[in-house]
């Protein structure tokens, strides 16, 4: 049974989040040039190489004896739109938040302000 690693498992190491950074600034690298990138061994930097293929955030393309390493468009859009709903439902929380405090606020100043005219 193959089991794929899902996005969050896959950025949640700090070397398959650098592979990202360094991706997203390229059209696409050879995995020698990652590999050559990272005081690891090779087949370290390909383990994390194959969960982000698993994850579906980067894509390969073999060409020749080459693998060519592309960041995949669509599941980081998918993990930005995820990401900004979080955000907004946040900001919804904040805001009722920061309306329910204002109206204390204004209940306790507005009692204070009574007891200063008495």
């Amino acid at each position: 049974m193959h089991e794929t690693t899902d996005i969050f498992s896959a950025i949640a190491d700090p070397t398959r989040r650098s592979i990202l950074e360094v991706l997203a600034s390229h059209e696409g690298l050879a995995a020698s040039d990652i590999y050559d990138r990272y005081p690891v061994s090779p087949q370290a930097i390909s383990r994390h190489l194959k969960i982000l293929r698993e994850a579906q955030l980067v894509i390969v393309e073999k060409r020749a004896q080459q693998r060519i390493y592309r960041i995949n468009p669509s599941a980081i859009a998918e993990l930005e739109n995820w990401s900004a709903e979080l955000r907004k439902r946040w900001n919804r929380r904040l805001d009722a938040l920061e309306q329910v405090l204002e109206e204390e606020w204004n209940k306790t100043r507005g009692g204070q302000e009574k007891n200063d005219a008495d």
